[in-house]
């Protein structure tokens, strides 16, 4: 499952290892004292660290932590957010810190893909049942509270946001091409992905300096997981972890749609969750994204206030899917567990998930916030009052989960890398869905 730019900057390797220089020389518990009062000074607040990754608004925290914080002297929430890429940097350096007892925060933020890992880890992780937290049960999807439990009962993920699926486009490019640029006309022009390229051809055709998409990983995503929900709800891996790439339709489907998109020339061959993607939003080098509903807090943090009024949200090509999502966990290492508990507990309520969706567009996994006539109505400003409810909240119960496997994110890291190499043109066209099938088993193991 955004500082204000979901899945901030990018940051580099090395930054994150002087975060890990930085946690271990003050750590989760460096501030003194606890909730309870000192009989003989004045109890400094616990700090309690949340560590999060993404673009845009990123987890979209940020009224939420301040509103938390003016109401909780004794405990002070502070988010870090460490990078837009979580396969790539977020995922690799939790799980080193997770391995080495030392570096998390007292909250981490999981994205989907590496649930299955944390899963099979239950040592790294606090028992939430410790803290009355299993009470929550009621308040998520069957799925979305099953994936934060492990294998031997343990309780350690709560869900934040799931991903229905849409197109952002820019309203004054479509007019620019003279293209329709009502939301109910546009989706009308691309009932499937053959028609929406035909549609990128006829708009470059008259915008000459921007490309019809952003790039392919975001598209492929996309589709994949559309096709998923026609195959057994699975991409990378089947349900007993075995590696089914070159078997699984679905994964075959997006891949060609990528390809042929980058073909065409429709893409501006940006990278998804880069800082060049994040500029390419401001400088008009693309004019349609992939829009899972956490996307919108990317698109608008990416855009900035100039972008206001220039982006709406239009129906996905195919129908929907549920891409994204992502789960807060307690480290075993953090030295305020129940604190933690308590904070996880917080940005997971459905008062605090609807006002999160309002705020920012990021769809709440809480099924009493999905139900909330404030997030059933919600439009986006920024999105020319696009109704956002509408079209997220009132499909949110019916939306299907995927299955990814333990190894999905490092999986899904190299085959992404071998779609961009296609559109960047690192990667040949002839070579590359063998190159993708060979990278995946070497990343899975």
């Amino acid at each position: 499952m955004m500082i204000s730019r979901r899945r901030g900057r990018l940051a580099a390797a090395s930054a994150l290892a002087a975060a890990a220089l930085a946690v271990a020389s003050c750590g989760s518990g460096s501030t003194p004292g606890s909730s309870a009062p000192a009989s003989s000074a004045a109890t400094e607040p616990v700090t309690i660290r949340v560590q999060t990754f993404g673009g845009g608004t990123n987890f979209g925290y940020k009224n939420a932590i301040a509103k938390w914080n003016a109401e909780h002297k004794d405990i002070q929430i502070k988010e870090e957010h460490l990078t837009d890429q979580f396969e790539q940097q977020y995922w690799p350096q939790m799980i080193q810190w997770l391995q080495a007892g030392t570096g998390a925060g007292d909250v981490v933020g999981i994205d989907e893909g590496g649930m299955g890992l944390a899963k099979a880890h239950p040592e790294w992780w606090a028992d939430l049942k410790e803290h009355g937290l299993e009470s929550r049960k009621a308040d998520f999807p069957a799925w979305k509270w099953e994936n934060g439990v492990t294998a031997d009962g343990k309780l350690f993920g709560l869900g934040t946001d799931i991903g229905g699926m849409s197109i952002c486009y820019r309203t004054d490019l479509f007019k620019q091409a003279g293209l329709a640029t009502d939301r109910e006309a546009v989706g009308a022009l691309w009932p499937t992905w053959d028609a929406f390229m035909e549609v990128g051809k006829q708009f470059q055709a008259k915008v000459k300096d921007t490309r019809w998409a952003d790039g392919t990983n975001t598209l492929y995503q996309v589709v994949l997981y559309q096709e998923a929900a026609k195959n057994g709800n699975v991409t990378y891996f089947d349900r007993d972890n075995n590696l089914i790439v070159d078997k699984n339709p679905a994964v075959r489907t997006a891949f060609d749609f990528a390809q042929e998109m980058t073909r065409q020339g429709l893409t501006a061959k940006l990278r998804n969750f880069t800082d060049e993607w994040a500029a390419g939003t401001q400088k008009d080098a693309f004019a349609t994204v992939g829009c899972p509903s956490w996307m919108l807090g990317v698109v608008s943090g990416n855009a900035g206030d100039a972008g206001k009024g220039k982006w709406d949200v239009a129906a996905v090509p195919g129908g929907g899917g549920n891409w994204g999502g992502s789960w807060l966990a307690v480290p075993k290492q953090s030295k305020h567990p129940k604190e933690a508990a308590m904070v996880a507990d917080y940005l997971t309520q459905a008062q605090t998930e609807a006002s999160i969706f309002t705020d920012f567009g990021n769809m709440p996994s809480n099924t009493k916030a999905q139900q909330d006539p404030g997030v059933q109505g919600a439009k986006n400003e920024f999105f020319n009052d696009a109704p956002i409810g509408e079209i997220f909240a009132k499909s949110a119960s019916s939306l299907q989960p995927v299955f990814l496997g333990v190894k999905h994110a490092q999986v899904k890291n190299a085959i992404e890398s071998v779609v961009q190499g296609m559109d960047d043109g690192s990667v040949p066209y002839d070579g590359a869905w063998q190159q993708l099938v060979d990278d995946a088993v070497k990343a899975a193991g």
